[in-house]
């Protein structure tokens, strides 16, 4: 299937040197012509953020074989955004963000990085994938990952995802004799129960690091969350409109406005 009039775009959050970003780029080989344009250093949960009051600089460097690639001191939304405009001129057949180090299931997909360079390239009418395993590790066995990785892209490419939405791909952290398989599902309803550490600084400064516990608040047997607690890697298709449509007659009927 590979063909070499197809551009594929690849990014992350992780930074351009993480060790998913080159499982990613050595996947997509197999399918076309590979651009890289990633972080110059971890952007992780950055969410949909773009850069409008510094600078964004970009460095072509050589740290995959044969590959064109350029290190972006923006976000990841800035890097799909210049890769557009400023490397390829135009729109790629595909972009894919990943393979993150650490879940974006559920929830998560508001705070991603990852999955908001994917849903960028989606906004511009581009099929984008967002890839990640549950293992926050920087050394993190991507091996397992590659086949999903393959068989999704090889789906995307073939039969594609109507309106343009894309796709938030998490990867078990098991050995691949033990993944079961592929579940396409719904995104679990699920929060985050935050606090910030108060802690003092060498100068007596005080300063605050952020700590969580994800709450999964969902039972059902259909969603993200329970394919990977069951060992299945679960693909969730993400729309771009947030409109709480169950809730507009509410409002109407309801409020005095």
């Amino acid at each position: 299937m590979f063909s070499k009039d197809r551009v594929i775009l690849v990014t992350n959050d992780d930074g351009i040197t993480s060790g998913g970003i080159r499982a990613l780029v050595e996947v997509m080989q197999e399918f076309g012509t590979v651009i890289v344009v990633a972080p110059d250093k971890p952007q992780s949960a950055m969410g949909h953020a773009i850069t409008i009051h510094f600078p964004i600089r970009l460095a072509k460097v050589d740290i995959f074989d044969d590959v064109e690639a350029y290190a972006c001191s923006g976000t990841p939304v800035d890097c799909v955004k210049l890769a557009v405009d400023k490397i390829l001129h135009r729109k790629p057949d595909l972009c894919v963000s990943g393979i993150n180090h650490g879940a974006n299931s559920s929830i998560n997909v508001i705070y991603s990085g990852t999955l908001s360079a994917a849903m960028e390239a989606s906004l511009e009418k581009i099929p984008a994938i967002g890839f990640s395993l549950l293992n926050y590790s920087s050394k993190a066995d991507m091996e397992p990952c590659k086949k999903y990785v393959r068989n999704i892209t090889r789906q995307m490419l073939t039969n594609g995802v109507p309106n343009y939405h894309l796709l938030n791909v998490n990867i078990p952290n098991l050995p691949q004799n033990e993944i079961k398989g592929i579940k396409i599902c719904r995104q679990a309803k699920a929060r985050w129960e935050e606090s910030f550490e108060q802690r003092k600084d060498p100068m007596g400064g005080t300063y605050y690091w952020l700590t969580g516990q994800f709450i999964n608040l969902d039972p059902g047997e259909d969603t993200d969350i329970y394919a990977l607690d069951n060992g299945y890697v679960s693909v969730v298709p993400v729309q771009h409109d947030l409109t709480a449509y169950e809730d507009i007659d509410f409002l109407k009927t309801n409020w005095q406005l």
